[in-house]
């Protein structure tokens, strides 16, 4: 039945994985993908850096190498060198799913007295030390799933959506230094409202083009709301466009331009996220072969998975050596592939080279850094609702017991817990503290020992098909 439709999916196609369409029709196909995935790879580093603070110069050269990096990492997963890459039209990106984690250390650093910029070595060192788990895990793939199976990984999910919420309610209102002087009285409550106009612009802007069924339309819904509050915000005089004149003409990649520095203790919550983020790449590329008419299991199947899990764990630590946050697959492109026809994995060389040139240049990644946090906050209130969303469709696709519902209200109740209040962890002990620090941690981890530890083995996920496609969520 598999290769019955394996091949009526490949007969659908305009080009194969392995066709190379003409320039013009390449580049056509490159640029559906580049609208759809070019603002979710600069986003998760100008979430990062406007939260935590870092000054407009170096948001911008960290959103470039956002850019660049995504770019060189494409080219490694479509080319597949090696061991190392998928060798189908697998495109990287930025993850979203290490926002919180990131944020809940630089903010623990910043609040112990460090200055924003100096915690950028540890978060860039945690993040080089934590891809090699997964460069690891890619040669272990199958008995690894049982560790994080598809109810660990929808828990992490929905915990990530719904404790970066909070984030971007903050963004929506300004920032943080604009609540913090609003709550205190500093600042007129006029600001917020123009603040949250602003934001409200962006999700009525994005929920309107999503109502459409031209899917161009729908493609285009977060880059259109956000130019249009960019657009609104310049009009309203809240963007100095001043500070581009200092942006030099080409950003230069400096490897470990910070510096290099690692924390045992804040390093548990990045390796759960590398080990989410391999059972999840392992969802898309099994979407993204299925979309491109080649097998979803066999020899073939199962060495283009390790070498695409093998391709995220790499494409981290070099994301971490520019200076950047960890990559992963992207799942959109499955969806521009059937809408296109085009499954060719050529495609994905014009693809990467774009990223590159706009990476490479600085005004690009200076412009995005200006945009005000209200701005931002409209898209990534809808994002991370989605990506809440989409852990529950992950927990809701398997069938849930008496067993599962204990591993569910547990290990939520864990994580939203630790997240509504904070301050318990100074009644923890101190080595519970770096685990306690995030809600995304702390239920991880919680539904993991659970997994294991309540009657009933989930090593019989290993005996069973699960249903992989579709598994990944909009985490990129």
């Amino acid at each position: 039945m598999q290769n019955n439709n394996t091949e009526a999916v490949r007969n659908s196609l305009i080009y194969g994985v392995h066709d190379r369409p003409p320039f013009i029709e390449a580049l056509f196909a490159a640029l559906q993908h580049l609208l759809a995935i070019a603002v979710s790879i600069m986003t998760p580093a100008l979430i990062i850096c406007k939260q935590l603070g870092i000054n407009l110069t170096d948001t911008g050269y960290i959103v470039g190498m956002s850019l660049l990096i995504s770019g060189v990492a494409t080219f490694i997963q479509v080319r597949r060198i090696g061991p190392v890459g998928s060798g189908i039209l697998s495109i990287q990106g930025t993850s979203f799913a290490f926002i919180g984690v990131l944020l809940a250390v630089g903010q623990s650093k910043i609040a112990g007295g460090a200055s924003p910029e100096s915690v950028l070595p540890l978060l860039f060192g945690l993040c080089f030390v934590g891809s090699f788990i997964e460069i690891v895990c890619s040669r272990f793939i199958k008995p690894l799933r049982m560790l994080i199976t598809p109810l660990v990984s929808g828990v992490v999910v929905t915990l990530i959506g719904m404790t970066l919420i909070a984030s971007a309610m903050k963004s929506c209102a300004g920032g943080q230094p604009v609540l913090d002087g609003f709550l205190a009285g500093n600042i007129d409550v006029a600001v917020v409202q123009h603040n949250l106009a602003l934001a409200g612009l962006v999700i009525v802007t994005i929920l309107v083009l999503n109502s459409f069924n031209n899917r161009w339309v729908r493609m285009s819904s977060i880059f259109t709301g956000l130019l249009a509050g960019y657009l609104a915000a310049i009009a309203m005089g809240k963007v100095d466009f001043n500070a581009l004149a200092q942006t030099s003409l080409i950003a230069v990649p400096v490897p470990f331009k910070y510096g290099f520095e690692f924390d045992f203790s804040a390093f548990f919550g990045i390796s759960l996220l590398y080990l989410v983020t391999m059972v999840e790449t392992i969802g898309d590329i099994t979407a993204t072969s299925l979309v491109s008419g080649e097998p979803i299991e066999g020899d073939l199947y199962l060495e283009r998975v390790s070498g695409g899990v093998l391709g995220d764990g790499f494409n981290s630590l070099l994301a971490a050596v520019f200076n950047t946050f960890p990559n992963t697959t992207f799942s959109q492109n499955n969806g521009i592939i059937q809408l296109t026809g085009v499954a060719s994995r050529y495609v994905g060389y014009f693809v990467a080279a774009i990223l590159v040139v706009l990476g490479l240049i600085p005004y690009v990644a200076a412009i995005a850094a200006l945009m005000p946090a209200a701005v931002l906050g409209g898209a990534t209130f809808l994002m991370f609702g989605t990506v809440a969303s989409s852990g529950i469709r992950i927990i809701a696709s398997q069938v849930i017991d008496r067993r599962g519902t204990l591993v569910l209200a547990v290990s939520l109740a864990t994580g939203l817990g630790v997240s509504f209040e904070p301050g318990l962890i100074k009644a923890a002990p101190v080595w519970m503290h770096g685990i306690l620090s995030s809600g995304i941690i702390a239920g991880g981890l919680v539904a993991i020992v659970l997994n294991f530890a309540l009657p009933g083995s989930p090593a019989e996920y290993l005996n069973e098909k699960q249903p992989e496609v579709g598994m990944k969520p909009d985490l990129d």
